[in-house]
């Protein structure tokens, strides 16, 4: 037995594409997204090999991931090319794209490259109670190089980079586990720079 109606999933996939057509429009994420989840809601993503971004509740997920997150990124779109639903367990799985508002002087889009996507768990009356982002880490930051080099990075994205650079986590960051010690660090590149140059 299907744990929510497949219209009732459907008719919440219709809304959330809505809701995402007028942030993008406005360049309100909170205001159009925001009243989609679970006063409960989580909402994670990867953010390397060690670092997880995580907003427990509504609260938190307006608060960074729709709101500092997005910041500097107004007039981004970002289209959903495929929509997959799993009524007998409430989740839907989607593909999306992630493209900036400007071309570069070849006339291609800067856009980043690889799978981008959101796991979303359904939580009832038209609110998603769980979400999980994936896309490509290190295409995204050729992307925002890319657009620093031709002068249209936004200055509160640069801002978030500067902070990163010096250490500084971005609300909602989180390391997976303890950090590597200084010793670990060099023989791990030593290791890759040994196969890198030698191949062993």
């Amino acid at each position: 037995m299907a744990k929510y109606p497949r219209k009732e999933l459907d008719q919440m996939m219709q809304r959330w594409l809505e809701a995402n057509r007028l942030a993008e429009a406005e360049g309100d994420w909170t205001k159009h997204l925001g009243p989609l989840y679970t006063d409960d809601a989580e909402y994670r993503w990867n953010v390397g090999p060690n670092e997880e971004f995580v907003a427990e509740g509504r609260q938190q997920i307006e608060d960074w991931a729709l709101g500092v997150q997005m910041d500097g990124f107004e007039g981004w779109s970002y289209p959903y090319d495929k929509v997959l639903i799993d009524q007998s367990q409430g989740e839907v799985v989607c593909f999306w794209r992630q493209i900036a508002p400007w071309k570069r002087p070849d006339g291609s889009p800067y856009e980043v490259a690889g799978l981008g996507g959101s796991w979303f768990r359904y939580g009832g009356d038209f609110k998603w109670e769980w979400q999980r982002d994936f896309f490509d880490l290190g295409n995204v930051f050729a992307v925002l190089a890319e657009l620093a080099a031709d002068g249209h990075l936004a200055p509160e994205v640069k801002a978030k980079i500067h902070r990163m650079a010096k250490g500084q986590s971005l609300a909602g960051h989180r390391p997976l586990r303890a950090k590597p010690s200084a010793l670990r660090k060099v023989k791990m590149g030593a290791a890759i720079a040994r196969a890198a140059l030698l191949g062993r």
